[in-house]
C-alpha cells in the first residue's frame, strides 16, 4: 500500500516524539551514566508551576577524561541574580573543573523571573546533590567528594545550601531523597551573603509579597554558618560594585566563629562576573583565583 505524504510524516512525528521519550527515560534511571542533562525529578519538580523547560531543573554534565579523572565531582550553579543563568559561569566553569579531573554537573534551576522564590530554587540545589551521591558509585564518583561552586547569586545558592543542608529522610520512599544534600567543599564566587541587609526590592526578588522574618533569617547565609559547613574557598575582587567585598568578609569571619575552615582570596582588579577571567575556558587567559582555587582543592583531595 502506498503510504501518503501526511502519512509519512505523522510516522516520522510519531518517531521522532518516541525516540525523544526513551532518551528522557534512559537519562532518568539510576545508574546509567547519563551524557544528556539530566532531570532532578522523574516528574514535576516540588512546586512546579509547569511543565516546560523553565520548570524542569536539570544537570548537563561535563565529564572528566579517564586518565585525568580523579573520582571528584562538582556541581556548578552559574550566577544571575536569580533571573538568569549566565552562561560564562555555567559550561565554562565545568569545563575547566574537568580539565584538572573534576567531572562537573552544571545546575539549571528555577528562577525568580518564572515566579519562583529562593526557598524552591533551594530544592533544586539540595536535590543536585542527592541525585548525584545516590548515583555516585554507579558513575565511578566518589560520594564523599562532592563538591559545589557558585557564582553571584549561584554563590547565595551555594552558601545557603552549606548553612542549611540536611542528612535526608532515612524513610523516603525515594531513593534519592536519603541522600544527604550536604556538599564536602563549597567554592564561592564574588557570592552574594549580605541578604540580611534590609533591601525591600531584592527582599521581593527572593521571597515574594509574602516573605516572612525567618525566611528572611534563613536566606541570610552568615547568620545560619554551623560547625558542619563544609570547608570553603572564597574569592572576590575588591573593585566588584554589585557585590562588595564585605560580603567575602562577613562571611568568612562567620566561618572562623564557628571553626569552619576556609580559604579566603581577595584580588583588587575585576568587575562583577569575571567568572574565570575569559568568556569562554581558556587556560591561557585564566584569572589567578583558578590556579588558588586548584591548589586549594588539592589539599582537600580532589585534584592530583
Amino acid at each position: 500500500m502506498k503510504s501518503t505524504p501526511g502519512l509519512v510524516l505523522l510516522r516520522i512525528v510519531a518517531f521522532a516524539a518516541l525516540a525523544r521519550f526513551a532518551s528522557l527515560s534512559l537519562h532518568a534511571q539510576p545508574g546509567a551514566r547519563p551524557d544528556e542533562p539530566l532531570r532532578l525529578w522523574p516528574g514535576d519538580a516540588p512546586g512546579a508551576l509547569g511543565k516546560d523547560a523553565k520548570d524542569t531543573p536539570t544537570l548537563t554534565p561535563f565529564w572528566a577524561a579517564p586518565e585525568m579523572a580523579t573520582g571528584a565531582v562538582f556541581i556548578v550553579a552559574p550566577g544571575g541574580g536569580y533571573r538568569s543563568l549566565a552562561a560564562h559561569e555555567g559550561e565554562p566553569f565545568a569545563k575547566w573543573l574537568a580539565a584538572n579531573g573534576i567531572t562537573a554537573f552544571v545546575l539549571k534551576y528555577r528562577l525568580a523571573t518564572d515566579h519562583y522564590t529562593v526557598p524552591v530554587i533551594l530544592q533544586d540545589a539540595a536535590r543536585a546533590v542527592r541525585l548525584v551521591r545516590s548515583n555516585a558509585a554507579a558513575w565511578g564518583l566518589d560520594p564523599k567528594r562532592i563538591g559545589m561552586i557558585g557564582s553571584s547569586a549561584g554563590g547565595h545558592l551555594t552558601a545557603t545550601l552549606i548553612t542549611q543542608f540536611d542528612s535526608g529522610e532515612a524513610d523516603a520512599s525515594d531513593p534519592i531523597e536519603r541522600e544527604s544534600s550536604r556538599p564536602d567543599v563549597a567554592v564561592l564566587c564574588y557570592g552574594f551573603i549580605l541578604f540580611d541587609i534590609p533591601n525591600p526590592e531584592r527582599e521581593k526578588i527572593f521571597l515574594g509579597e509574602n516573605g516572612t522574618d525567618e525566611q528572611k533569617r534563613l536566606l541570610s547565609p552568615r547568620l545560619n554558618v554551623r560547625k558542619d559547613t563544609p570547608p570553603t574557598f572564597i574569592w572576590q575582587t575588591v573593585e566588584d560594585s554589585k557585590v562588595v567585598v564585605e560580603n567575602a568578609f562577613a562571611f568568612a569571619n562567620a566561618l572562623r566563629e564557628k571553626g569552619v575552615p576556609y580559604d579566603l582570596h581577595l584580588y583588587e582588579n575585576g568587575r562583577h562576573g569575571i567568572g574565570l577571567g575569559s568568556k569562554d575556558y581558556d587556560p591561557e587567559k585564566a584569572h589567578r583565583w583558578t590556579h588558588d582555587c586548584i591548589f586549594w582543592l588539592k589539599q582537600r583531595g580532589f585534584v592530583k
